[in-house]
């Protein structure tokens, strides 16, 4: 019902990329990706716009993923609404900011979710309660580390029942450690070597948003990180010339 979390609890990297109201999310989501992540903080989209992308994504191999603009229970429940199999909320600081965005992602008991019937791809139910703990069980919950007083929680936050990733948001981070965009400071592979190692202590999955410059993903993979996103656009134009040069023309 998840493959993004069995992926996870297995101990393999997912790998993602963004998408957005206009990319082909029906293309993408069998390209080879593991999930579709949709972004509506930082970009000009209400979550209810998304819902004909996700639709798209049904049957299909990637997850669709929603970054919600803030730690909301309404904007939470539109995202889950529309078929979002993992929500992502950034700037969690601490412990009680990441117990509220899991109480919010989650059906009673284990949660506050509001009910509206079936939602999203989680397969078929003889009884309503069988779908709502289908549904507590394979949801990916992903709160993001992003600021000095986060990483200073970084254990109570972790210690909270439910998280499945821990996201880092590489900009962000810099800039609250005082170094803003030097990916390539000492300090900022130490920040992330100490966000790795919390969350292999709490059996939970390291994660980032995007791969910093200067960064590549295999060094990451070996620090301890199993989730992240790159960029489709250069690949896919790549391939459409490689395709391109094998005719005659």
């Amino acid at each position: 019902m998840n493959a993004v979390k069995d992926m996870l609890k297995a101990g393999k990297t997912a790998v993602g990329t963004t998408g957005g109201l206009t990319s082909p999310a029906d293309w993408l989501a069998e390209s080879g990706f593991d999930f579709i992540l949709f972004d509506t903080q930082h970009s000009p989209v209400e979550i209810k716009e998304l819902q004909h992308q996700l639709q798209a994504m049904r049957g299909k191999k990637a997850i669709p993923v929603v970054r919600v603009g803030e730690n909301d229970q309404a904007l939470i429940c539109y995202a889950l609404d529309i078929g979002a199999k993992g929500i992502i909320v950034p700037m969690v600081d601490t412990k009680k900011q990441a117990e509220d965005m899991v109480q919010w992602c989650k059906y009673p008991p284990e949660g506050k979710r509001s009910s509206a019937g079936v939602k999203g791809e989680w397969g078929k139910f003889d009884k309503y309660r069988d779908y709502m703990d289908a549904f507590n069980r394979e949801i990916l919950i992903i709160p993001m580390i992003e600021t000095v007083e986060s990483m200073n929680n970084i254990d109570e936050i972790l210690s909270v029942p439910g998280i499945d990733v821990l996201l880092v948001g590489p900009s962000d981070l810099s800039i609250n450690l005082g170094i803003t965009l030097d990916y390539g400071n000492p300090k900022y592979a130490e920040a992330l070597q100490k966000i790795a190692d919390a969350c292999k202590r709490h059996n939970v999955t390291a994660g980032m948003y995007f791969i910093p410059p200067g960064w590549e993903p295999n060094r990451l993979v070996d620090m301890g990180f199993k989730l992240f996103t790159l960029p489709w656009n250069k690949w896919a134009t790549d391939g459409v010339a490689k395709g391109l040069e094998a005719i005659k023309r």
